[in-house]
């Protein structure tokens, strides 16, 4: 008699997964750093109504961090049938003074159990970035590339970087959160410093977070080297034309490759357009859902 394959097996998960992708919104989508902030409560309730299952958290959005304020936000979750899927949350480790890498450690540390008081399975990291360029106007001018800091090199900045996330890793297995890490800006702004710095690290706590929109250049080629590592994507849209740049992102080829990779998670919407997120962020699902067969 033929012996039943075990599900658990990793060549059958990669060949027999279904496709669950899943939509969710970024916070950010409804907050781009300027006043006033919009509330975290306001983007789960319309979370709900756009009908969407999860919410990326920003955690620059935040009100509090007190324990009150955590559990309402689960609880204005849980009453709009949302899941809160991740927290995306900015940290630094390119630092040659290891006091200020420890704060950013710090950081880290704390968002991590934040996450976990929540019931947020993943964060958002940042590999971090020189600060040669110290306008964010500036560095997209540059399209996200800087120069080391004078007697340092990049290597020294992957070694800071890793050695910081590894002093992480013990909290994010106790919480059972994941670090994501994202192709930003700084080390990662090439899927190769992704995978270098998730190479060596070489931890089931630490993941990779595809964002669609953070590649200025050829996009398609370096999202697909990222796909297969994927654990959470980012979708940026950018209707009314972008805050700081747009591109023109073909969704239906970027999802043939999270196909390709087998990726079967969430899609998080990150507007990042000029146009009232009331009216973008609805066009942008539909997107979305176009390109990744997602009923409304």
């Amino acid at each position: 008699m033929t012996q039943p394959q075990d599900i658990n097996s990793p060549v059958v998960s990669a060949s027999k997964r279904r496709n669950n992708i899943q939509l969710a919104i970024s916070s950010y989508s409804y907050w781009h750093f300027r006043e006033p902030k919009v509330s975290l409560e306001s983007v789960i309730q319309k979370a709900g109504e756009l009908g969407v299952n999860g919410v990326d958290v920003l955690h620059q959005q935040m009100d509090s961090e007190e324990r009150s304020y955590l559990h309402k936000l689960k609880q204005t979750a849980f009453h709009n049938g949302i899941d809160l899927v991740c927290l995306s949350i900015h940290q630094n480790f390119v630092y040659p003074d290891a006091e200020r890498r420890q704060q950013h450690i710090d950081h880290t540390i704390r968002c991590i159990e934040l996450a976990h008081e929540m019931g947020i399975p993943s964060i958002r990291l940042n590999s971090g970035r020189w600060g040669t360029i110290a306008s964010f106007d500036e560095l997209m001018a540059q399209r996200g590339i800087e120069p080391p800091l004078e007697g340092y090199s990049d290597d020294d900045a992957f070694s800071w970087c890793i050695d910081s996330i590894e002093k992480c890793l013990p909290k994010a297995e106790e919480c059972g959160v994941l670090l994501a890490l994202e192709n930003h800006w700084g080390l990662t702004y090439e899927p190769q410093g992704v995978l270098r710095i998730a190479q060596a690290v070489d931890s089931p706590w630490l993941g990779v977070l595809m964002d669609t929109g953070n590649f200025l250049e050829e996009p398609y080629d370096k999202l697909e080297l990222l796909a297969p590592h994927a654990d959470f994507v980012q979708a940026k849209t950018y209707f009314g034309g972008g805050e700081w740049y747009d591109l023109d992102l073909d969704y239906k080829r970027i999802a043939q490759i999270l196909r390709d990779a087998n990726y079967s998670g969430y899609i998080s919407l990150e507007f990042e357009g000029k146009e009232h997120a009331d009216t973008g962020v609805p066009k942008s699902l539909e997107v979305l859902r176009e390109a990744f067969e997602i009923a409304s």
